[in-house]
């Protein structure tokens, strides 16, 4: 398998590695199910976990001295590229590479690929029986952490409003190790009458709050079908939000701390109401 080798930082092939998620994908794309664009994977595990999930890739920057082992770049390079067109696999310096990447410590593998057709809501919600439910959460950081922590308890649903930080977001998806992947996700166009119609086919709609009149999280009985919503950290859900869940719950916490970060509360909860 041939890599092309770079030594000008302004060759322009360089340039889909360049590029924010703004520039690989603009907001609408984003937001849309069945738009076009582009992400970036960092690191041969997410690289890997990408194509396990069917992504198609574009091209590849790697290093050009250690280049990733195992059979990671024949996978690369065998699977299906974007407009049936096999991916490109370009080899680089360090120093290079860091200017590429804009960061300090640079993975032996970066790539772009096509994001795939999100489900639709539905979709997610039929395929799963625990989900979280986010509403105004716009750091990539805590969505990755919220997406790998639901991938570990065993939650296979993500269910997102249109101001939340995108799953496929380069930081998002160094966070979360990749396991965005195995946490099918959608954006809802109405994040109220999604849970209204949740809590009327019987989940248990669960709400995190700080409310001091809320139900201590460890009374909730989960029930075969449970949904867990959770807000941004300093504003917390929406009263429609909040009305439209069926149950609000609170972590308890000392009382000289008011609130944890909205990854860390995920990951109480998620253990919390996991299946049993």
């Amino acid at each position: 398998m041939p890599i092309e080798l770079i030594e000008d930082p302004d060759d322009v092939r360089l340039a889909p590695f360049r590029l924010n998620d703004r520039g690989l994908s603009h907001r609408g794309e984003r937001a849309n199910d069945d738009a076009p664009g582009r992400f970036l994977a960092e690191g041969d595990l997410v690289v890997e976990r990408a194509l396990a999930a069917g992504c198609r890739p574009v091209a590849a920057l790697v290093d050009a001295a250690g280049p990733p082992g195992g059979r990671i770049l024949e996978r690369f390079t065998a699977a299906p590229g974007a407009g049936g067109q096999p991916a490109a696999v370009f080899g680089a310096g360090d120093a290079l590479r860091r200017q590429v990447a804009r960061m300090g410590r640079v993975q032996p593998i970066i790539a772009v690929f096509e994001r795939p057709t999100r489900p639709t809501p539905s979709a997610v919600i039929e395929s799963a029986d625990r989900l979280v439910v986010l509403e105004a959460v716009d750091n990539p950081g805590n969505v990755g952490s919220i997406v790998r922590n639901a991938a570990a308890l065993g939650w296979a649903g993500l269910l997102l409003d249109r101001t939340s930080a995108d799953p496929l977001a380069r930081r998002s998806l160094r966070v979360a190790m990749g396991t965005a992947f195995a946490v099918r996700h959608a954006r809802s166009d109405d994040l109220v009458a999604t849970l209204r119609d949740l809590t009327g086919a019987g989940w248990v709609t669960v709400a995190l709050t700080l409310e001091a009149d809320a139900a201590d999280l460890a009374t909730i009985e989960p029930g075969p079908r449970c949904a867990v919503v959770i807000g941004a950290e300093r504003t917390g859900l929406s009263a429609p939000v909040l009305a439209a869940c069926g149950l609000r719950a609170r972590i308890p916490m000392h009382p000289a701390v008011d609130s944890l970060n909205t990854a860390a509360a995920s990951a109480i909860a998620c253990y919390q109401l996991r299946r049993r």
